[in-house]
């Protein structure tokens, strides 16, 4: 993976990020509904869990790291926390993330992860970084 592609895309949306009205970052279309605060909260809570994947899958094969990413942002209340925090959170996550994935030895990314809350099933490390940005970029469409 070309790891200066997810800096480009957390460098863009802090730029974008910037035009978007505090009123548009807090309104909710229903309350069973997440706000795009609340959006950019379940990207840290994914961040969260997969640098966790990324370090832990190095030493130890077919862990299964999951979370309920429902009860996550509701738990965390990011509907109530300041926009500019849930940023800043959202930001250093991802360089952690761009600095984490840099320094794992290519021999590493074929070990594997059960990201699977039922019927296990073991992804790559390479994979799973993929789909980390892939799901960044599907959420992030949404703000």
């Amino acid at each position: 993976m070309n790891y200066q592609i997810l800096k480009n895309i957390i460098e863009e949306e802090l730029l974008r990020f910037e035009t978007i009205y505090e009123e548009d970052w807090c309104y909710k279309i229903s309350p069973e509904k997440w706000s795009k605060k609340e959006i950019l909260g379940h990207l840290c809570d994914s961040a969260i869990t997969n640098i966790r994947r990324f370090v832990v899958t190095q030493y130890k094969e077919n862990e299964n790291i999951v979370y309920d990413q429902d009860f996550w942002v509701q738990a965390q209340n990011y509907q109530n926390i300041p926009t500019q925090d849930v940023i800043n959170l959202w930001k250093f996550l991802n360089f952690q993330i761009v600095h984490t994935v840099e320094n794992i030895p290519d021999e590493a990314l074929q070990r594997t992860c059960d990201t699977t809350k039922t019927n296990p099933q073991n992804f790559t490390l390479e994979f799973i970084i993929q789909d980390y940005v892939d799901h960044l970029k599907y959420h992030l469409k949404a703000i």
